[in-house]
């Protein structure tokens, strides 16, 4: 996934349709010289509604669309004729979208299901014709309502990744690395910090043609809930992986704290990812001696753990099954 084509967060108008004036008319015709009232009713504007597509990954293409106006309803009609309903215009979305009040920040909803639908910004109600207003006193009434106006909000639409296993480490742990090698995708990889800079996702392919998804999520540092280093940018796409892999290379000074620290953060970030399956992998194996690794495991949190080194292949297979297990464990 380039980081070009990968957009996760948008800020968009969305602009409802007027709903149509109902219709102030009596019946004239040859036979009838003074019919009664036969306003038809207004349509209804149009909404701004969200899809969800199992075919889309990215929120690119709303990138540069800033706008989306609905069409309004027609006007009512005569001889009791209603007014056509504005057409929504239906926005599709990658599943894991969350639409949010952009000034309050308020929760409206989420996509989580293929074809599902909800209601963004709402249309106009069309207005009432004049038949709606007879009455035994009034036989004739001049008043018929006008549409309902349309509504004009902003909205923000973030995408959380959907993922069987996410893998959360600081930067230079060797994420990218271990995606590129249990999986076809290509993401940069370099001896740097914050080399990836968006969420990769990768296809882990198991035994007798099984698979699993893996997502790379951008490096964390102590303090990313509080929006340090790429701050809590990325910390969401966490929220939709069901299993958690960490991540702390084998040359750390402390691994045990580590990893607390990245718990820690996961946790002030929002307590329920805590709830999450998670192992722990020790990467860069390949690059300390065996008595270091004998004096690691002297010194490990409680969690399942496995020792690999993506460069010289070790403990990869061992990974796979572990993972495999966790995420049937909790179908």
């Amino acid at each position: 996934m380039a980081e070009s084509n990968f957009v996760d967060y948008v800020k968009i108008c969305c602009r409802s349709g007027k709903g149509g004036a109902g219709c102030m008319h009596f019946l004239r015709d040859k036979h009838t010289a003074k019919g009664g009232p036969d306003g038809g009713d207004g349509g209804k504007g149009g909404s701004i509604i969200l899809k969800g597509n199992t075919n889309l990954w990215t929120l690119l293409h709303l990138k540069y669309r800033k706008h989306v106006i609905a069409e309004p309803g027609f006007n009512g009609e005569a001889s009791l004729r209603r007014g056509k309903d504005g057409k929504n215009e239906v926005i599709e979305v990658p599943l894991g979208t969350v639409a949010r009040d952009a000034e309050t920040g308020e929760f409206l909803f989420e996509i989580t299901e293929h074809g599902q639908e909800a209601v963004l910004t709402a249309g106009g109600r069309g207005g009432l014709g004049n038949h709606h207003f007879k009455t035994s006193i009034n036989q004739a009434p001049t008043h018929a309502q006008p549409g309902e106006s349309g509504k004009e909000e902003w909205r923000i639409l973030e995408l959380k990744i959907l993922a069987d296993v996410g893998l959360v480490g600081f930067p230079n742990a060797g994420k990218s690395t271990l995606l590129s090698v249990v999986t076809a995708a290509k993401p940069e990889i370099a001896d740097y910090p914050f080399t990836t800079l968006v969420p990769n996702l990768g296809i882990v392919s198991y035994r007798d043609y099984q698979s699993f998804v893996m997502a790379d999520i951008p490096g964390i540092i102590e303090g990313a809930h509080e929006g340090k280093g790429l701050g809590t940018r990325f910390l969401r796409h966490i929220e939709r992986n069901a299993t958690l892999l960490f991540m702390v290379p084998a040359t750390s000074p402390n691994i045990k704290d580590e990893y607390n620290v990245l718990l820690r953060e996961l946790k002030l970030y929002n307590k329920e990812l805590t709830a999450k399956s998670r192992m722990l992998a020790i990467t860069k194996c390949d690059l300390v001696d065996d008595a270091t690794l004998k004096d690691i495991r002297k010194k490990l949190p409680r969690v399942p753990i496995v020792f690999i080194s993506s460069a010289t292949g070790k403990g990869i297979d061992e990974l796979k099954d572990k993972l495999w297990a966790v995420i049937h464990e909790n179908k």
